[in-house]
């Protein structure tokens, strides 16, 4: 069934409540930012805004996804030009998540703060996890793929990525790194894996 499209007026008031969003970001920070106060700069009725967004977390997620766009695209491409293996392709994807997440780390801590679990019910969390659990099934058909794509995702909750970035002074190379040693032991673990099910096979045609 296609999805309805969007009415003119409807998105021509969401571009400018984002824009109006934007502004507020950029001169006044994350902090003071309202859905009372983005009604009022994008001169549109608070009720608006909040039948669009529900919540500040709504409005910030919206933001988010334009840069969450972008990413997409780009990994897309990646995969049309180099049709890399299922582990590079979960490599790059987990590597370009990381610097998305680091560009948006304000923002992503603000969304957090205002509804804690918001993230795990947004589309671009609901987006990574099937591209992950697709990804892990592919190099590693005997996990539990919807299991280790939480698992990875979490390396992405933006109190913690932030605490590591902050607080532990690492650099977004160094959590890429651990990124690499987790997708490494899952191809690893795939290998040993298939070598058991051809010696299981082996020993079937020799019986």
């Amino acid at each position: 069934m296609t999805a309805p499209t969007e009415r003119a007026d409807a998105a021509r008031n969401r571009l400018r409540i984002l824009d109006a969003a934007r502004r507020l970001l950029a001169a006044d920070g994350f902090a003071e930012l309202s859905l009372d106060a983005v009604a009022k700069e994008a001169g549109v009725g608070v009720g608006t805004v909040y039948r669009r967004f529900h919540n500040r977390a709504g409005l910030v997620y919206a933001l988010i996804e334009d840069n969450e766009t972008r990413f997409q695209e780009a990994f897309t491409l990646l995969c049309e030009d180099e049709a890399p293996s299922a582990q590079d392709r979960l490599r790059a994807f987990l590597h370009g998540l990381a610097d998305l997440v680091d560009g948006n780390r304000e923002l992503l801590l603000l969304a957090e703060a205002s509804a804690p679990a918001g993230r795990y019910h947004s589309a671009p969390f609901r987006r990574h996890h099937e591209q992950i659990a697709g990804m892990v099934a592919e190099l590693a058909p005997d996990m539990d793929a919807d299991y280790v794509a939480d698992l990875l995702l979490m390396a992405f909750t933006p109190g913690l990525f932030d605490f590591q970035r902050t607080e532990r002074g690492w650099d977004v190379h160094r959590i890429k790194c651990g990124l690499d040693t987790l997708i490494a032991r899952f191809g690893a673990a795939e290998n040993a894996a298939a070598r058991r099910r051809s010696r299981a096979a082996d020993s079937d045609a020799a019986t």
